[in-house]
């Protein structure tokens, strides 16, 4: 079905699956249901179980009844959840991405006016394998107090998120891809990884490929994040690297992300729960408004999402509504209606009369 809505908007309008999550995840997801809403587009939004409630009623995190909801609806969106430290439950994160097979996470990271930040105008795509690495969670106990974790590289998924990279590169007129490896270590697991982003590469003839070890990213990101464009990396160094750049722009709460398959999708705030102030009314939901925004191009939708992005900058960029997070004092009420009322004006500018 999430093919078909690229196509044409359907009649009767995009049913969304909505994941609130945990701790703040239902305040911020009730912000962006209200920021869509002002885009005039018709939604239909059908919320189930993820994280702490989900496991409450079904004994998991990601229950098989959300992920075929998901797969019926044109596309997802989801709040954070939690995930224990070193026990617990595993990862609702990792079940959806693995179950739905969205091999790709996409993460924009883009200096916004007006949020205090240690640089200005970076402007970098962060393009992560989603599904392997040790992120496939195969680990066992050799001997008490050994324990052995499985890094799985795959020519298959390496091309395929290469692949991905140098399409997003060419669609969106970027000059360079930068393949991110350790390969001067792990020679054949890196080495896998880099050989399948030369062989696509040479594909792309127009986009300027290079490489970088992991740790010498680090530190130039650091230095100048302006001299890198589009990242694509193997699923924990995209992990890293990815809340790394999202500090370069002012932290985690105002930068999107994306889960993207062969016909599926799912939007994220990449922030955590921040169980400390859910309910108080003080979340920014600028991060989960922002994927709103990746949501509506994903379905074709590019006047609306330009009016969501433009409507955040001008909130930022020619008003003092800031949440606390950012050196304000609104509350998210107060952000979410600023943000609507800015999303609403462009509409009816846009209507003839």
């Amino acid at each position: 079905m999430a093919e078909a809505a690229k196509k044409s908007r359907p009649e009767g309008g995009y049913k969304i699956a909505v994941l609130d999550g945990d701790g703040i995840g239902p305040e911020v997801m009730q912000a962006t249901r209200q920021v869509l809403t002002a885009t005039g587009i018709p939604f239909e939004f059908i919320h189930v179980p993820a994280g702490a409630a989900a496991i409450a009623l079904h004994g998991k995190a990601m229950p098989d009844e959300t992920l075929a909801t998901i797969r019926e609806c044109h596309a997802a969106i989801k709040g954070p959840t939690g995930t224990p430290i070193g026990g617990g439950h595993a990862s609702a994160n990792v079940a959806l991405r693995k179950a739905l097979n969205l091999y790709a996470n996409l993460r924009p990271v883009l200096s916004l006016p007006g949020v205090p930040s240690r640089y200005e105008g970076v402007d970098l795509v962060i393009v992560r394998e989603n599904t392997e690495d040790l992120y496939a969670g195969i680990e066992h106990v050799v001997v008490p107090g050994v324990v052995v974790g499985m890094k799985v590289i795959s020519e298959t998924a390496s091309t395929r998120i290469a692949e991905y990279a140098f399409e997003y590169a060419t669609k969106h007129k970027r000059r360079r891809v930068s393949a991110v490896h350790k390969a001067n270590i792990m020679k054949l697991a890196d080495g896998l990884f880099l050989n399948c982003c030369r062989k696509v590469a040479v594909k792309y003839p127009q986009i300027t490929y290079d490489e970088v070890i992991v740790d010498a990213l680090c530190m130039q990101l650091v230095k100048d994040p302006t001299r890198f464009d589009v990242l694509v990396l193997e699923n924990l160094y995209g992990d890293i690297v990815s809340d790394l750049c999202a500090g370069l722009v002012g932290g985690l709460g105002v930068v999107p992300g994306a889960n993207i398959g062969q016909g599926q999708a799912v939007f994220e705030a990449v922030h955590g729960s921040a169980p400390d102030i859910a309910g108080k009314n003080l979340a920014n939901p600028t991060a989960l408004l922002l994927s709103a925004a990746m949501m509506l191009d994903w379905l074709d939708e590019p006047v609306a999402a330009k009016n969501v992005r433009r409507a955040i900058d001008e909130v930022y960029s020619k008003t003092r509504i800031r949440t606390g997070d950012v050196g304000g004092t609104a509350t998210t009420d107060v952000f979410t209606r600023a943000v609507c009322d800015q999303v609403t004006r462009f509409v009816q500018e846009a209507q003839p009369l």
